[in-house]
């Protein structure tokens, strides 16, 4: 063999083994590519769409989300008309987290519609109360007396507990949070219930004798504190509301950041001011 087929044979092996190299070295990234972390979901995530009910919250949300912003996390607010729509919208994934509702309504929803969806952080409580523009005080109610209650499941079972804390009714021993007008166990006034949605019933206590209407719907109503002949005691209130977030969710970076964003003293001083003692920070 000639000294040129010699050298041609010598670059071609030389050429074999540098592709061969350069072959084992891709294939050695595309492992590496596969294998080593990429940066989390958690850790890129700096910003967010939360869900709240529309009305006096929007003004605290808009300190929360300026807080936030201090803390490298924007919050794009999501305004809602009806209690239905917050969860529907967290567990389809068109929000991050939402901040309208407390434990019993949150476990019903799981229990009703499956959904997979987690307290992270305690807001706030808002003492469910019994208002009239009728009467001044619970005792003036008459036999027959016409009252309304929001008709879901968690929020019925509130309000009944409140009827039975003033002597209104009586209740099935054992009935729990969930309690319905089927639970009803002695109505000495013979009191007629009228099962109203939460959001109307506010507004149709000047047909009622009485309603017992939650404090955020109150405030939308235009009912005021003197409209309130009775109240549900605030200690060892299961009601706190709270910020929520799916399930898997409630360990990443950016939900510590948006809770703290809401605990803290200037959230909790507009907090105050919107809602006038109607409503208590609950963390």
């Amino acid at each position: 063999m000639s000294e040129r087929g010699n050298a041609s044979n010598s670059l071609a092996t030389a050429l074999t083994r540098r592709a061969g190299l350069a072959a084992l070295l891709a294939a050695t990234f595309a492992v590496i590519g596969l294998t080593a972390p990429s940066p989390s979901f958690a850790e890129d995530k700096k910003a967010i769409k939360v869900g709240i009910i529309s009305g006096e919250d929007e003004d605290v949300w808009r300190v929360v989300t300026a807080e936030a912003a201090k803390k490298g996390l924007t919050i794009e607010t999501v305004v809602f008309n009806d209690y239905t729509q917050p969860n529907e919208a967290l567990e389809r994934g068109e929000i991050d987290a939402n901040a309208f509702q407390h434990k019993p309504y949150l476990d019903n929803q799981i229990k009703t519609q499956g959904y997979h969806i987690v307290p992270v952080g305690y807001t706030g409580v808002w003492p469910i109360g019994l208002y009239s523009k009728k009467h001044a005080k619970v005792a003036d109610l008459p036999e027959g007396a016409v009252i309304g209650l929001p008709n879901d499941p968690s929020n019925e079972g509130r309000a009944l507990h409140v009827l039975e804390h003033e002597g209104l009714i009586k209740l099935k021993d054992g009935t729990g949070i969930l309690a319905t007008t089927a639970d009803i166990a002695d109505n000495p006034k013979k009191l007629e219930i009228k099962e109203l949605d939460a959001g109307i019933v506010g507004r149709s206590v000047d047909d009622l004798d009485a309603a017992v209407v939650n404090t955020d719907w109150a405030l939308k109503s235009g009912l005021s504190p003197e409209n309130r002949i009775a109240q549900e005691a605030v200690a060892d209130n299961p009601y706190r509301n709270f910020i929520a977030v799916k399930a898997g969710a409630e360990n990443e970076p950016w939900v510590k950041t948006l809770v703290a964003a809401y605990q803290n003293d200037t959230v909790k001083a507009e907090f105050d001011q919107v809602y006038k003692g109607t409503g208590i920070s609950a963390y």
